[in-house]
């Protein structure tokens, strides 16, 4: 994982910071989540219920692939703010589910640098345009606006 001053970070704004390594989601993965959640609704975790649906199997939850931003952004190739100390999720600004991620699937996130801002000395703001890419799909299964901060 690369590391760049904070001023070359805030050089990319505009810029695709990198793409995360794919990630297999199979229904072990989906049958966590549900029971993490509470949401066992049958498109999740009835295989054989959900063969009768348009999708024709079990499909991830959106917010289990929502979920996946940390990893994907730790498993990326995108560059890191020199000194961080620490990380916080604040929101997103938008997040659109566009395709149902079948079991099985393997999916990738990528991270494009909308804007970076100091809140104040030391506290840094980053808005990222996150997309997951679903393998062998033409639609994204979801892109979001994510906004975190960061502590140098």
């Amino acid at each position: 994982m690369a590391t760049i001053s904070i001023d070359e970070m805030m050089g990319k704004v505009g810029e695709t910071l990198g793409t995360s390594e794919w990630i297999t989601v199979d229904q072990e993965m989906i049958d966590k989540f549900a029971d993490a959640t509470g949401d066992h609704q049958f498109i999740h975790v009835n295989p054989e219920a959900a063969k009768m649906t348009p999708f024709g199997q079990t499909i991830a939850h959106g917010f289990l692939t929502l979920s996946l931003f940390p990893r994907m952004m730790a498993e990326s190739d995108c560059p890191r703010p020199e000194g961080v100390k620490m990380g916080v999720n604040y929101g997103g600004n938008k997040t659109r589910f566009l395709a149902p991620v079948k079991s099985g699937k393997r999916v990738r996130g990528h991270f494009k640098l909308l804007e970076l801002t100091e809140k104040r000395p030391g506290q840094y703001q980053q808005t990222l345009e996150f997309s997951v890419e679903i393998e062998g799909e033409d639609k994204p299964a979801l892109i979001a606006e994510w906004i975190s901060q960061f502590f140098v």
